[in-house]
């Protein structure tokens, strides 16, 4: 089988594999859609000295297909199955992975897929019988893909946030994560503000149901949102940048009794505690992912509602054309990137 590694300074190859065998309690899953997300531009990007063995790990963490072999003891799942993969393994009995949340184990068994062990970004995906989440008939392969990270990870942010119709909803970034907030939350009913300094991800923002976006290049997006909103501040704010000033901007447009969920990875922030959150009664969230039942919960919300998440996708490759996928991908001009395989 063919798999693609990243191996430095933004340079990618496509490998020839043995194609997986599964153990006890193991399966293979026939890749259909594979998503790329934004947390895969650190690697990507990383030295090959800083990636270390990753270089000879297979990426993708948003993998999406169909059960092609199982191995002794699966009952879970069969032969045919359509399935999304919640891409961490854990030791299965702390009270984490009992919940669904096998990505907070703190046992040595914890991985990580697509860095930690093989990922999606391939033919076939050897994981454990219990990282298999049911698509719901109706869900597309490339749509299971996105909700597999990226839009997940926006859903429980906005699940945290309680975010309703009543709502004025700020999202500072608008990548594949943003995008996805800023699109999920318009479907729940919110007033949503996108915020990004990218006029192409603006564009698409407005044509996923922003009700307005904002330039921080040209405007201070601080001001900015509490111009729009009479002065209040937005009910809830989101960042999906993990940029410590964007962070922070966050946090100091959402109103008094508000809430802000940092979900972007990495960097750090400084704010003053007291004027920006204590004397304000904000609530400030963080959030990582989501669970299996969440996942299984946000796609059946799809298919129920109708909603249209293929239209978040903007670009579709081949696994052939990985080189030009990422270059396009780390450009930050895309809405949802994916690797199809039909």
């Amino acid at each position: 089988m063919l798999g693609v590694v990243f191996t430095g300074e933004s340079k990618l190859e496509i490998r020839e594999f043995g194609d997986p065998s599964p153990g006890v309690g193991q399966v293979v899953v026939e890749m259909k859609s594979s998503g790329l997300c934004g947390s895969d531009l650190r690697p990507y990007r990383s030295s090959a000295e800083e990636l270390g063995p990753r270089t000879e790990i297979i990426s993708g963490h948003e993998p999406c297909g169909i059960v092609a072999e199982v191995g002794a003891g699966v009952r879970n799942v069969r032969v045919g199955d359509r399935v999304m993969v919640h891409h961490y393994s854990g030791c299965q009995r702390c009270e984490f992975c009992q919940t669904g949340w096998t990505q907070l184990c703190q046992s040595e068994y914890q991985k990580v897929y697509g860095s930690g062990a093989h990922g999606g970004n391939a033919d076939y995906e050897l994981i454990e019988d219990y990282m298999c989440v049911p698509m719901p008939e109706g869900l597309s392969y490339e749509e299971g893909a996105a909700i597999a990270c990226g839009t997940g990870t926006a859903y429980q942010a906005l699940r945290r946030l309680d975010v309703s119709g009543r709502d004025v909803l700020a999202v500072f970034g608008q990548g594949p994560v943003g995008l996805s907030g800023t699109f999920l939350g318009a479907q729940m009913g919110a007033r949503v503000i996108a915020v990004d300094p990218v006029a192409e991800r603006r564009e698409l923002a407005v044509a996923s149901g922003a009700w307005k976006s904002i330039d921080p290049m040209q405007d201070d997006p601080v001001s900015a949102i509490y111009e729009l909103t009479g002065g209040r501040g937005a009910d809830c704010t989101l960042d999906a940048t993990g940029i410590g000033e964007v962070r922070a901007n966050a946090i100091r447009s959402t109103r008094i009794w508000g809430r802000a969920c940092l979900v972007g990875e990495g960097g750090t922030m400084t704010v003053e505690p007291s004027p920006d959150i204590i004397h304000r009664q904000l609530n400030l969230y963080g959030s990582w992912t989501f669970s299996k039942t969440v996942l299984e919960e946000l796609s059946n919300w799809v298919v129920e509602r109708g909603i249209p998440l293929s239209d978040i996708i903007t670009h579709r490759f081949t696994l052939d054309k990985a080189e030009e996928a990422f270059t396009l991908f780390n450009g930050a001009t895309t809405g949802k990137v994916v690797f199809n395989w039909d």
